[in-house]
This record gives C-alpha cells, structure tokens and sequence, in this order.
C-alpha cells in the first residue's frame, strides 16, 4: 500500500468541516475517475434502493482506482450528482455507513454535492466521480 502526500488546507479562523475537506493539495500521478452509478461491472442495476447505488457506485470507483495502483486514500476530489437532495440528506447516517465500508474512514477530500435534474441512466439516483492523486 502506498503513502498519500495530500495536504487539508484550512484557515486556522474556519469552522473545520465534517467529512469532507474544503481543498486539498497534493503532488503525484493524477488519476480522474468518470461519474460512476450505481450498477454493477456489466451495467446492470442491482437495486433501485437509493443507499444500494451509493454503495455500487462507490465499490466501481474503488475498483477503477486499483486498476492504477491506487487507494481510497488517494481521492483529493469528489463529486456527488443527486436527483433527490433531501433524500440524500435523511439517508446521510446510512450513506455514511456506506461510505466507511467501501472506503474507509478518508475524509480528507475536497467535496461538492448537487441536485441534478435527471441522469442520463433512468434508473440512477446518485453518480460520483472523483480525481485521485498517487504520490511518486
């Protein structure tokens, strides 16, 4: 297992964020992860559940990141498209839950979440990219 090089930059005079980072530097080969959804490696949906796609989607961004010799603790960038805010929101102990199996505990990521009106897959609630960064 490799090493991270990334380093949180927080003003001493902010709130510390929960979860999440507001940047991230970092130096190494850059590894950029396309929007992943929430069905399996033969694209096909497993469920329609919400937290289920979140999970599909975030095992497919930890496969695709082994396949460069990478690790969740090398994600610097995520990025969340949900069709349904407030679904996200109350499900958040759940996505947390989530989160931690299928990445562990890597919070140290700079994050951004929005409502989208529509995915191109019908059936997909959530997609997640994310950029990665491997040290050298």
């Amino acid at each position: 297992m490799t090493t991270t090089s990334k380093q949180i930059l927080q003003p001493a005079s902010w709130v510390a964020p929960r979860g999440y980072a507001n940047a991230v530097a970092a130096t190494g080969r850059q590894v950029f992860v396309a929007g992943q959804i929430g069905w399996n490696g033969q694209c096909q949906f497993e469920s329609d559940d919400f937290v289920a796609q979140v999970r599909l989607a975030l095992l497919n961004i930890k496969a695709l990141l082994a396949e460069a010799g990478a690790n969740p603790e090398h994600i610097t960038r995520m990025t969340w498209y949900l069709l349904d805010k407030r679904e996200y929101v109350a499900r958040g102990r759940e996505v947390g839950q989530v989160y931690r199996e299928v990445l562990g505990r890597e919070y140290g990521i700079a994050m951004t979440a929005v409502q989208v009106a529509g995915l191109i897959e019908d059936r997909a609630k959530v997609e997640i990219e994310v950029t990665a960064v491997i040290p050298q």
